[in-house]
């Protein structure tokens, strides 16, 4: 897909051109060259998606879950198959080191989707309630429309689309427009291993696109993975539409260090931690709060680490620090840096563009301390390379820092003493914690607080309606498996 202008959408299982003549222009970040062209969606082009996935829903709703579990595995072994290829194509569209992007679109995509057909497997659309006195059933709601992010597509995608096929919907994707072309792969993949026409569409497009997908009257639920102003937009018109919406929002956590914190550990896992992706993840770890009495060994060792990390082209594999996915996103960072600066900010570290870089959107991690909670860059989401460095004294203040915030999504606690940090973990609000860096599994329900999500139980779950047949005398006798 690479160096071609692409016309046509992913829909009802073919290649269909597109009704929209514009055209979306992917620049990759580490050069600034343009790359490809894809379709920008309009109203027309989202309509006839969202009408074949509406076809589609009924008999997919009634396949075996035993079937759909084999496509969905079927699907994951795809994946597989071609993980670097899927890597490089996305890394060529947002600028994800190379390393990150084969676990991001690869590895972890093909665990989601393992996880789902297990998930699928065992799933039993009715049981008998016998002090309700009959059978409480759950059904496919219908169409999905699925709008996920440029800055990990393809493990948003999965955690997505695995969850919706796997309880027996069909879905209209929406891309982010910067990463058009792995989403329409994706769909190629899946028509090939089997899935019937109609169940997974792709149009392409920008926020016009977007918008049309969330108020398409043939889309049942809206399931969306972006920035909390375009949630709090998706919410008003689902609201107003009484349509069901899975959100997961912004971010800014905190990474907790107690006194006891093991700093060598830290380090090892301050970029996963505190700047995955170039800081462009919405659950990064964006501020550090260190224990007062500690505060400038943790400064020191977050600069040093920062000072050592590579930055560069995200195809080389020794380098920890990519480009940001656009020019945009490059100054809106740099601003932040700018405003926390003449509000009384220091930068310890970095602040400026790598001085050996000529092109590409780069920006050089940036450690701030002198940082009061009422600046931006305390408050607000940058998405960028930028940590900022409290101090806390003791535990519960701590807490009551990473707290004073709007969001709640991520967040890490760092200490020797494992019961003391799952203490700190379980007062922080936030929907996930991580002890001293530990991964989370594919299985892990991923969700936030406050600002940071909205909508129900994540999962198989937040794609079923519940029907409820009274019949105390024959029920139990007529429950399907």
């Amino acid at each position: 897909m690479i160096g071609r202008r692409l016309r046509s959408m992913f829909v009802d299982g073919e290649w269909r051109a597109a009704h929209s003549r514009a055209q979306i222009e992917l620049i990759d970040p580490s050069t600034e060259r343009w790359i490809a062209g894809a379709a920008d969606g309009d109203t027309h082009d989202v309509a006839a998606a969202a009408s074949a996935a509406r076809a589609a829903a009924p008999d997919w709703g009634r396949t075996a879950p035993e079937e759909r579990a084999a496509l969905l595995d079927a699907l994951a072994d795809a994946v597989d198959k071609r993980q670097d290829e899927i890597a490089r194509l996305v890394t060529a569209q947002n600028g994800t080191v190379l390393s990150r992007s084969r676990r991001t679109n690869g590895t972890r995509p093909v665990a989601l989707y393992r996880h789902f057909a297990d998930v699928a497997r065992s799933f039993h659309p009715e049981r008998y309630d016998g002090e309700a006195q009959g059978i409480i059933r759950r059904e496919p709601l219908g169409v999905v429309g699925i709008i996920v992010p440029w800055n990990a597509p393809q493990s948003l995608l999965a955690n997505k689309i695995g969850p919706a096929l796997a309880a027996g919907c069909t879905a209209v994707i929406k891309p982010a427009a910067e990463t058009s072309l792995d989403a329409l792969l994706l769909a190629q993949m899946a028509s090939a291993e089997g899935f019937p026409p109609g169940v997974i569409n792709v149009v392409t497009g920008g926020r016009r696109t977007g918008a049309a997908l969330v108020d398409c009257n043939d889309v049942d639920m809206v399931s969306f993975t972006g920035s909390t102003s375009a949630g709090r937009q998706i919410a008003a018109r689902c609201g107003h539409m009484l349509r069901p919406l899975l959100a997961e929002l912004g971010g800014k956590s905190a990474a907790v260090l107690l006194d006891d914190a093991d700093l060598d550990v830290f380090a090892a896992k301050l970029i996963a931690t505190c700047l995955p992706n170039t800081g462009q993840v919405c659950y990064a770890c964006t501020r550090i709060i260190a224990p007062r009495a500690l505060f400038d060994d943790v400064v020191d060792v977050v600069t040093h680490v920062l000072s050592q990390a590579r930055v560069g082209d995200p195809l080389d594999p020794g380098v920890d620090f990519g480009p940001l996915v656009s020019e945009a996103q490059r100054r809106r960072v740099e601003q932040y840096i700018a405003t926390a600066r003449a509000d009384g900010a220091t930068v310890a570290f970095g602040g400026d563009r790598p001085p050996d870089t000529t092109a590409g959107y780069y920006v050089q991690p940036t450690v701030l301390v002198d940082v009061d909670r009422s600046m931006p860059v305390f408050r607000e989401e940058i998405f960028g390379p930028v940590v900022v460095v409290v101090a806390h004294d003791g535990d519960d203040d701590a807490v009551t820092i990473a707290n004073d915030s709007s969001y709640g999504l991520g967040g890490a606690v760092f200490s020797r003493d494992h019961g003391r940090a799952i203490e700190v973990a379980r007062h922080t609000q936030t929907g996930g914690m991580s002890i001293n860096g530990a991964d989370r599994g594919a299985s892990a329900p991923f969700y936030g607080y406050k600002d940071s999500g909205l909508g129900g139980v994540p999962g198989l779950e937040a794609h079923l309606a519940y029907k409820f047949i009274a019949d105390a005398a024959n029920a139990k006798r007529n429950v399907r498996a």
